[in-house]
Parts: structure tokens; sequence; C-alpha cells
């Protein structure tokens, strides 16, 4: 993109140094030159505009995954970008037990993704993401707002942001572009405990300084009872993710505060934590006259993500507590193993190697391999059990081929298992795309 320009440039020197040495002064040489002057000008316009716009999504920019990051690489305007990915999924015939897994096999257009973003000044722009899922709204699918806010950033080491916020928790709930990770589906430990992807209405602070970055959000409270002007589901006894309002008429009845902070401790090496505290109850009543239900809910999490000379590993480790999970059980009319957890677990390691990286070529080819467990019912309260069922191991391993920077090719196999012997392995195809 930068040698046209160049070339546009150094053009129009020769014409203008031939016109000197020429001395033709004549009227229809002159009206020729500025013509052709004038003709250069709007091309180098167009050129700046297009690297404006277009500008590379291979690097990310405040935790902001690489696409969503352009609006923070341009000089002013408008950037735009987006994501999408398609997933096909081969289930296994039987379960671990014997029985059939009942599952029919799908292929679906799981997400396409539009970023729109401005760039106000050197120190506001406004960013957004506007998600269709499941491809037809007459159908599974559904439009959503996934994150829009406005930036004021007088410093790289201070900023404040105000809108429709994602939840800085975790590695993928930020960084959730197909490109930016290498299995087909996410870890389930950031789908049930970190409940990806995660947004919510808020305020907060944001910066870089060094090798340090931190992030700290006040928010609307997660819906842990559910049924509330956002319609959300509430907890259940498979984690927390019932419990996202999406921004969309959120019951504001609770706040809740997030924060991260992450370090670099070398180029490729990024080690960090995050914690979210507050309660989930949104005044709804007890069984009791006149009390209501707190659920105050504590979400922690740490996190290592290391690349280094073709090799990637990442770990993340999360644990979440949830208060008054009695009163939350009768209020929703859950019973036995249908208990939320009163405590959550989950973690996965997963590695990957680029196995052409010392050839004379820019494509990847990276087999991939991680395990993850994750129990959403660690704890349940007096009076209730757990279900075996949601206590879960999943060993992925596969290959991802990426033969540009935009694009992704990824195929996977899950060897799923939990306590109740229920669960059916599974075979993932996916394509992913960035730009």
């Amino acid at each position: 993109m930068i040698r046209q320009p160049m070339m546009l440039v150094v053009l129009l020197a020769c014409v203008s140094f031939s016109a000197a040495r020429s001395q033709q002064s004549d009227s229809a040489r002159l009206a020729e030159l500025e013509k052709q002057v004038e003709a250069l000008t709007r091309e180098l316009e167009r050129l700046r505009l297009g690297e404006d716009v277009a500008v590379s999504v291979d690097t990310s920019v405040l935790g902001f995954a690489p696409a969503a990051s352009k609006v923070y690489r341009i000089a002013r305007g408008v950037s735009l970008g987006g994501y999408g990915e398609v997933l096909y999924e081969r289930f296994a015939d039987t379960r671990q037990d014997g029985a059939p897994s009942g599952r029919t096999d799908q292929l679906d257009a799981l997400r396409a993704v539009l970023y729109v973003g401005y760039k106000f000044d050197d120190r506001w722009l406004f960013n957004s993401e506007i998600e269709v899922e499941h491809a037809a709204t007459g159908q599974a699918g559904s439009v959503s707002m996934e994150f829009a806010y406005v930036d004021f950033r007088p410093s790289d080491a201070f900023g404040l942001r105000a809108g429709l916020v994602l939840i800085p928790m975790g590695i993928v709930n930020e960084l959730h572009e197909p490109t930016t990770f290498m299995t087909t589906e996410r870890p389930e430990t950031e789908r049930r405990i970190i409940p990806t992807t995660w947004r919510e209405g808020g305020v907060g602070i944001f910066g870089e300084a060094g090798s340090f970055s931190y992030r700290a959000f006040l928010v609307n409270g997660l819906d842990g009872a559910g049924g509330g002007s956002a319609n959300a589901g509430g907890f259940s006894a498979s984690g927390l993710r019932g419990g996202r309002q999406k921004g969309s008429k959120a019951v504001v009845e609770d706040l809740s505060v997030v924060g991260r902070v992450d370090f670099e401790a070398q180029p490729g090496l990024r080690v960090g934590a995050s914690g979210y505290v507050g309660e989930s109850g949104q005044n709804n009543p007890t069984g009791g006259v006149g009390g209501t239900i707190g659920a105050r809910t504590i979400l922690t999490e740490g996190h290592v993500d290391w690349l280094f000379k073709g090799l990637s590993l990442r770990g993340l480790a999360a644990l979440a507590f949830v208060d008054d999970v009695a009163e939350l059980n009768a209020f929703r009319g859950l019973t036995g193993n249908e208990s939320i957890g009163e405590r959550m677990h989950g973690w996965y390691v997963e590695g990957s190697y680029d196995v052409l990286r010392s050839a004379t070529t820019n494509h990847q080819l990276r087999p991939v391999v991680r395990f993850e467990q994750v129990n959403t019912q660690s704890r349940v309260p007096s009076g209730f059990s757990a279900d075996p069922a949601n206590d879960l191991d999943v060993l992925t391993f596969g290959a991802v081929w990426k033969p540009i920077t935009n694009l992704i090719f990824k195929a996977d196999y899950q060897v799923r298992s939990n306590g109740a012997r229920t669960e059916s392995d599974q075979l993932n195809l996916a394509v992913g795309y960035v730009f």
C-alpha cells in the first residue's frame, strides 16, 4: 500500500522536472500538466483513505482482538473490520456408557461480525461490534450488539470508557476472533464459568504503563435469578452463562466491579489475573417476608499466554463462588441435582507449534492439543446434590492451517467424558476469517 503513493510522488516530480527543462510555456501544455497534477492528487488521497480503513489485522491493542483494534491504529475517521466462522460438528453414535448418543450432526454459520469504529481525534473514539449468530433470525439465529462504547484517552497510561463493554476476564472473552485461538470451539471454562462472550453496560478506566496494562469497570450485575427485563435465563447447574444481561434492558438493582492486570514479562509472554464481585439477586424476593436475594457472585481467574519461536502455549484457571444459592434455587424452582453451584472451578492448558516455521513460506501449519477440566457444581447447598454430568473432562487434539494472516482452517477431535458417563466424542471442522 505504501509503494503506490511513493511511485506516484516520484512520477509527479519527474513530470514537473521534464516540464521545467522543456521550458514550454504554451497554454495547452500548462493545462495538460494541471490535469495530471489534479489526477495524481486525487489518487494519493484515495490511497491514503484506503490505508486508514484497511489497516493490518495481525496485532492487538489494549487487550482487544486484532480486527477489533483497527480503530486505534488509524489517524482519524472511519474504521471497518469483521470476522466470521463456520463450524461442522459430527457426533459419535454412542455415549461413554454405550447408550445411543441421540446427537444430530450439524453445520452452522456460527458467527458473522462487522466492526464499525470512528476516531474523532487523538483522544476520542467510538468502537462497536455487531454480530449475526447462526445465520437466520427466523430460525436459530439472532443479531446482537457485542460491544459499543466511547473512549477518552488523554494518555497511554490512562483512559476512560463508557457504554456496552466487554468484561475483561480470561483470554477468549476479549480475544474471541477465530484466528486468535487454535481450536474449533472455545474452551468450556470460558463458556460456562467465564461466560464468553460476556458484555455488560458500564463505565471504567484502562491504560498501559511500561510492561503493565490494566482495565477496571463498574457494570450492571449478572441476573442469577433470571426472568427480569433483560429476559436473562439465570444461573443454572451448568454455570453462570444464563446470568448475562447483554445490555438488553438490563436490570440494574445490583452493580458489580471487575478489574484486570496483565504483565508482559518479555515479548510474547503475557501473565495476568482478573476478578469480578457483585450481587446477582437483582432485588428478587426470598421466601421470607420482606427479604431479597443477595446472591453475591465472586469470580477470579489467572492466565498465561506465551508465543516463542513458533511455539504457542496458554493456560487458564478460574474459580467462582455464589452466595444464597438455596434462595436462588427456590426462586427458580430448582430441586435435587438441578441446583446452581455454590462453587465452580475450571482450568485448561493448550499448546501448538508451527511446523512450517523454518520453511520458506508464510503459511502456518500447527498441530494443537488442549486438555480441560470443569465442574460447575463442585459444591452445592445442603439438601441438594451435584449432577456428575457437570464434572467434565475434554481432551481436544487436531491441526490448524493459516495460509495467510486473515484466514484459518481448523480440524480437531474431542474426547469428552463426565462423571455420569453420558458424554459423546465429536469431530469438528471450521473455517474462520478476519478483515
